[in-house]
């Protein structure tokens, strides 16, 4: 691989991967805090307000963050990506816009008005605000994995006689079905990080002894929001994303499940370690045949393996491909199991004194963070050699202008700047979670646990 070429794509994967660390917990919070809001209006209960109000800085806090650090994103595609913006503008030219002009500022506007107009909309006009910045983050997750998707698996466009890929149908391109498959899984995975954050949040207060009614709270609707949504991340959503990379991409498949051999009747491989000189699974825990019945619904269908595709497209790293897979599966069959437990337990009324699970839900707040970064690393490993798959391969869409150089020095900047960026992040969400959802002199009234979500 090129100096400059390695070096463009580690820049541009260190900062998208510290980007989506933010959008990923606001678009999973908006739901929630929709919930929350509509909790209060039904109910009266101020506690459910307080708690929408609470979670709202929080969201605030991760919003700004995340558009500080995705303006870098949006140079980098005129500069370490120059040919690639060249060649492929014309399409994602469309996704992209559509995202700043419209849902970037549907969410923005309607966050100033749920977080400062409280007073003056009232109850109702303020649910409709929490509602309009929910549709607003979703929507702009809509417009980014669109245009992913078409990267994944190109539809509605031409090629023009100047090499320029042209879109011919708008609405192939935001119907793409691998589009519509990506995007549920991507909000799974979000929501899956909020109910995480929200019920570590929630553990802290309980096994603190402070602020108890809204730790219940936060554990009751982080049960079950995240309990469904930890089962449909697997299935359908994740089963029939697979399905999409095994029929569209069969190195990538066979790259993340680290099968070099076509076998009919393959196995799931649980666990191994991909030998690349020998082209081989080293020390592999199978599950015979369930690959083949997963991919195609018969046990003894053929699944093809990497030494029987063109060299030239297999993934460029196959061993952190196979990994960044299983460790995105792991974890996620990890938070099933924790999601279910929990949920048994707050079915049996059982789970705000039960202080090994309070642990559990506390300290498993950053896994999910590590679950969607290696889920996006297994879909853009997967698609390499290649940024628009089967179109443009990664080394013609890089910037011959950009030195190595130069990408280093400006790589160390950001290090820098995003490591003073963390510093204050972590300053300012301790500072709200110290505070607590409460004012400065809670009313005894308010005190009491809410009804059950």
């Amino acid at each position: 691989m090129d100096v400059a070429l390695g070096f463009h794509r580690f820049h541009f994967a260190f900062t998208i991967a510290y980007h989506y660390l933010f959008p990923q917990l606001t678009m999973g919070l908006a739901l929630l805090i929709v919930i929350l809001k509509t909790k209060a209006l039904r109910t009266g209960d101020e506690v459910y307000d307080r708690s929408a109000r609470f979670w709202g800085k929080i969201f605030a806090i991760n919003f700004v963050m995340g558009v500080v650090t995705g303006i870098p994103m949006e140079f980098q595609f005129g500069t370490n990506w120059a040919r690639f913006s060249e060649i492929t503008g014309g399409v994602i030219g469309q996704t992209l816009a559509m995202e700043g002009v419209f849902a970037f500022f549907l969410e923005s506007t309607f966050l100033g008005l749920f977080l400062f107009g409280e007073k003056r909309l009232g109850p109702k006009l303020h649910l409709l605000s929490a509602v309009a910045v929910w549709v607003g983050s979703w929507l702009s997750g809509w417009f980014i994995v669109a245009t992913n998707a078409w990267m994944q698996h190109p539809v509605g466009y031409e090629v023009n006689a100047d090499g320029l890929i042209i879109l011919q149908s708008f609405w192939a391109l935001v119907t793409n079905p691998w589009a519509i498959w990506q995007y549920m899984h991507t909000m799974l995975g979000a929501v899956i990080t909020a109910c995480f954050v929200m019920a570590a949040i929630g553990a802290f207060y309980l096994l603190n002894g402070k602020h108890v009614a809204y730790g219940r709270v936060f554990i009751r609707l982080a049960v079950a929001v995240g309990l469904p949504a930890t089962i449909l991340v697997a299935f359908p959503t994740g089963d029939t994303q697979a399905l999409l990379v095994a029929r569209h991409q069969p190195t990538a498949f066979a790259s993340m499940e680290g099968l070099f051999e076509t076998v009919e009747g393959a196995p799931l491989v649980i666990i191994g370690q991909p030998d690349m000189e020998a082209r081989r699974l080293d020390n592999p825990i199978e599950v015979p045949r369930v690959l083949s019945f997963l991919t195609y619904r018969r046990f003894d269908a053929e699944v093809k393996g990497l030494n029987d595709l063109p060299e030239e497209d297999w993934p460029d790293n196959v061993p952190l491909h196979y990994f960044s897979y299983h460790i995105m599966v792991g974890l996620g069959t990890l938070f099933m199991l924790v999601m279910l437990v929990s949920g048994f337990l707050l079915w049996k009324g059982r789970l705000f004194e039960s202080r090994p699970i309070l642990w559990v839900l506390m300290l498993a707040a950053p896994f999910p963070y590590i679950a969607n970064t290696f889920g996006w690393m297994t879909t853009e490993l997967g698609r390499q050699p290649f940024l628009v798959y089967g179109l443009l391969r990664t080394a013609d869409g890089s910037s011959q202008v950009v030195s190595a150089g130069n990408t280093i020095f400006t790589l160390l900047g950001f290090m820098g700047l995003y490591t003073v960026l963390s510093i204050l992040f972590l300053f300012l969400v301790r500072r709200e979670i110290e505070h607590g959802p409460e004012p400065e002199n809670p009313l005894t009234s308010a005190a009491p646990a809410a009804a059950a979500i």
